[in-house]
């Protein structure tokens, strides 16, 4: 019997079928299952209640952990950057946020990103393949191993367009969020998109209370042409439309991620009517300083940032400005991959 699989995703019904065409005691199944999400054990031969062959059986079936951790870089905030290589040898990233509050891991979707966002260092390079549901996972369990636990919050704001690989993303947050798997509140779970509309409407259909963070950037399409290729650029209205759907199928309030732009997006009649469209949609305001990449945008002056943040804020009650975390080590927003492009040349 051959299963091409990894243990980070396996069901509680494929165990089920695989510990019975085995000739094991249906209770294996549930034995393993534990140690998988509830203890964050994937190795059998660390599963010490099942008996030896079985653990032998499980090694022979089932591939080695799908990631390994390459290099884990510490900021001086206390942030760490999981640099992890795939079984192909490609190479994505996943970051450890601490506060004094919680923990929050951001997850990375795609190696490499297709839409190609203009200030974004992860998808400078392009799309290398969508990840699959257990390499999601395993970007989690190797966090959670070297934090000693499950985070608090997750985002799916690392490397890649989750909802251009719905399929395995949402397969991996039902592993996360299910009662019989690790359990996580959808509340405490962040999906975050450039606008991919059908993708969106796909989420909301989920039913789950996930936040939804949508990567505006820019309040008229014009603008947003300058940041974003049209390749997979959505029209602003039809986004908006798609994100009131969410906010009215999941129950939640949609997120604007608004990264400011020096001369591009930071004037303040952008910041009034980024404003006055979040009232209209029901939407908080997540502002967030441009973290560089390159020399071709640059990050706004403080005094512009506060400006903005003031204007919005004198309109629109929801408005946050996001501390950087990680920029030191180039993990913070936009910037991961940033290290591995600079030095494959592909990005000036």
């Amino acid at each position: 019997m051959t299963t091409n699989k990894y243990l980070p995703g396996i069901t509680r019904d494929e165990l089920k079928t695989i510990i019975k065409e085995l000739g094991e005691p249906s209770y294996r199944a549930n034995q393993i299952a534990e140690h998988i999400y509830r203890h964050r054990v994937t190795d059998p031969d660390k599963m010490s209640n099942l008996p030896q062959n079985l653990r032998g059986k499980l090694k022979e079936l089932f591939f080695p952990f799908p990631v390994a951790v390459e290099e884990c870089i510490a900021a001086g905030d206390q942030t760490q950057k999981l640099l992890l290589k795939l079984h192909d040898g490609n190479q994505i990233e996943m970051v450890m946020i601490p506060t004094a509050e919680r923990m929050t891991f951001c997850l990375s979707t795609q190696a490499g990103c297709p839409v190609g966002c203009r200030f974004c260092a992860s998808g400078a390079a392009g799309l290398a393949r969508n990840l699959s549901a257990a390499e999601i996972l395993a970007e989690l369990f190797a966090g959670a191993e070297i934090h000693g636990s499950w985070p608090d919050n997750i985002v799916f704001m690392g490397i890649g367009e989750g909802l251009l690989n719905t399929g395995n993303l949402f397969h991996a947050l039902e592993i996360i969020t299910g009662h019989d798997y690790i359990g996580m509140s959808p509340r405490r779970i962040t999906v975050s998109t450039s606008g991919i509309v059908p993708g969106i409407y796909k989420l909301a259909e989920l039913g789950k209370e996930f936040t939804l963070a949508l990567s505006l950037h820019a309040v008229n399409d014009e603008i947003r042409s300058s940041i974003i290729p049209d390749k997979l650029r959505y029209p602003i209205a039809e986004i908006l439309q798609a994100a009131d759907f969410y906010r009215n199928t999941a129950g939640r309030m949609v997120t604007f991620e608004y990264t400011l732009l020096a001369g591009v997006n930071d004037s303040p009649q952008d910041a009034e009517t980024l404003a006055r469209l979040a009232n209209k949609h029901h939407a908080k305001i997540n502002l967030i300083a441009y973290n560089p990449t390159s020399d071709k945008f640059k990050r706004p002056t403080d005094k512009v940032i506060e400006q903005f943040l003031h204007k919005a804020e004198s309109i629109c009650r929801n408005v946050t400005l996001r501390r950087e975390r990680g920029g030191g080590k180039k993990a913070a927003c936009g910037q991961l991959r940033l290290g591995k492009i600079q030095n494959d040349g592909n990005l000036s």
